[in-house]
């Protein structure tokens, strides 16, 4: 929306910039298991800054009850007593396999708060009612963060997990314990930073990770709950609530990102789909109607300050250009550190090879000294065969090397492209990296079997059995003696003492 762009070598180079920066996305994630994040679904996400419009409202949600929507979160319940707010997204998901990133907050006075937060995926929406917010009998799962001990055990804060077929009320004062499929005991109150649950529904099988909020580290997750065969509506919304009760908390929620997965090859499903012909257009008209208020207010600006005609303000900003450009480098950079790190790692097993070539020698050649004849021979090849070893592994770590040197100097000459440089020279460049990195590894898991061979390495003597100093014979007739003795002492003391 910055108007009209330059035309020239930046905008003949992005076409390589963008191939550069596929290459470097799939090599950094290509290795990951199938089934991650894919489209994002903005029907059913929000996030700050900007999250609301001018009218108070939020795009494709609807908020009920006391939740308040700002600039950067929603409160779906303040620290108020008996309050009551959730938030809903206004059209059903039709997703197979889904995955949300809830980022919240719960923060109270008190060491104990209430009630608590639930995010749900309902056939129909629960605006309000008594569950957390939210209506009872639901027909879906709902993922209950429960701040508040109703039955007195102890067990809560706690991150519970209930389905329900829209025909089970929820049990409250019990907080749910005999209704609950999976759940995990976690503090969620307080944290000195954002709180985030990572829910995933994958082939039937419902996992919830929790971030604990005590590390920035948005991927600090650690393993919750889960419950397989979950049979969940092929429809449904949705949906975040809170409630209060004598105690109370205020329940935040930064943002709620909702994630289209899909399995393992299988097309994945592309944004188009999910817009209608009539929201293009009209998305098209209002952009168009923008553009056109952006370049008046910029002709009116440029009139009235005609002495920053000669500065332009797109330059004071990233382009797309720039942007794609860093990218790339931040990629580079990756590359660079994995290198680093396969050096630093080479290093510490030639360092611990020397250490063993030399322990091993002096000691072979303190025990050849005073052995002469064959025994000195056999001495003499197993050090040999020890010796060539050693160089074998030497000239793989120099092959490694080299290996290395010339991933250095590709990447180096992807930083600098000539100008006759293409997309496929690139890729072609970016899959010999690939190359060079899978070869490093696999001969440094090479290395590693072969530093120690078991069948090669000579064995110390074994020491001879330590003498027994007392055979069994005298021990039990030790023992038997001793006893006949005490025995006597006894009976002559009580003797003494009668006779007395």
């Amino acid at each position: 929306m910055a108007g009209s762009r330059r035309r020239g070598p930046r905008a003949a180079v992005r076409p390589l910039l963008c191939a550069l920066l596929l290459c470097v996305c799939r090599s950094a994630g290509g290795d990951g298991a199938g089934g991650g994040p894919g489209a994002a679904g903005y029907k059913y996400s929000f996030k700050g800054p900007h999250l609301v419009q001018s009218d108070g409202s939020v795009p494709f949600w609807a908020h009920a009850g006391n939740a308040i929507p700002s600039s950067d979160q929603i409160r779906i319940a303040p620290s108020l007593k008996s309050q009551r707010g959730s938030v809903w997204t206004k059209t059903k998901a039709a997703f197979e396999n889904w995955e949300l990133e809830v980022t919240f907050r719960v923060t109270g006075r008190g060491r104990i708060g209430a009630d608590g937060l639930a995010v749900w995926y309902t056939e129909n929406q629960g605006l309000e009612g008594p569950v957390f917010g939210s209506a009872d009998m639901w027909n879906g799962v709902g993922i209950f963060f429960d701040s508040f001990d109703n039955d007195g055990k102890k067990n809560n804060p706690a991150i519970v997990i209930i389905g329900n077929n829209g025909q089970i009320h929820y049990d409250h004062q019990n907080d749910g314990a005999n209704q609950a499929l999976s759940s995990c005991q976690r503090d969620f109150r307080n944290k000195p930073y954002p709180v985030r649950a990572k829910i995933t529904y994958y082939q039937k099988t419902l996992t919830v990770m929790i971030n604990n909020g005590f590390t920035p580290d948005k991927n600090d997750y650690e393993f919750c709950a889960k419950v397989e065969n979950m049979i969940i509506p092929a429809q449904g919304h949705f949906g975040i609530s809170a409630a209060t009760g004598g105690l109370a908390d205020d329940h935040d929620v930064l943002s709620f990102l909702t994630f289209q997965l899909t399995e393992p090859g299988k097309e994945p499903p592309t944004v188009d789909k999910d817009i209608s012909e009539k929201e293009k257009e009209k998305y098209q008209e209002e952009f168009e109607h923008f553009q056109q208020e952006l370049d008046k207010k910029k002709e009116e600006f440029q009139k009235d300050h005609p002495d920053l005609q000669g500065h332009p303000t797109d330059e004071i900003f990233e382009s797309v250009g720039d942007r794609e450009l860093r990218q790339v480098f931040e990629g580079q950079n990756r590359i660079h550190l994995e290198i680093k790190q396969l050096n630093r790692q080479l290093d510490m097993i030639l360092d611990e090879q020397r250490r063993y070539v030399s322990s091993l020698t002096e000691e072979l050649s303190r025990r050849g000294a005073g052995a002469p004849g064959q025994q000195g021979q056999t001495f003499q090849q197993e050090l040999d065969t020890v010796v060539n070893t050693q160089h074998e592994i030497l000239r793989q770590v120099n092959e490694m090397k080299n290996s290395m040197s010339e991933t250095v100097r590709l990447v180096s000459g992807i930083a600098h492209p000539g100008p006759a440089a293409g997309v496929y020279e690139t890729t072609q460049h970016f899959n010999d990296i690939k190359e060079h990195l899978h070869i490093v590894k696999r001969d440094i898991d090479s290395l590693a079997q072969r530093s120690m061979p078991s069948n090669e390495r000579p064995k110390c003597p074994e020491l001879p059995p330590f003498p027994s100093c007392l055979s069994t014979v005298h021990f039990v007739i030790f023992v038997v003696v001793q006893t006949v003795l005490f025995v006597v002492s006894e009976v002559w003391s009580d003797m003494f003492l009668y006779l007395i």
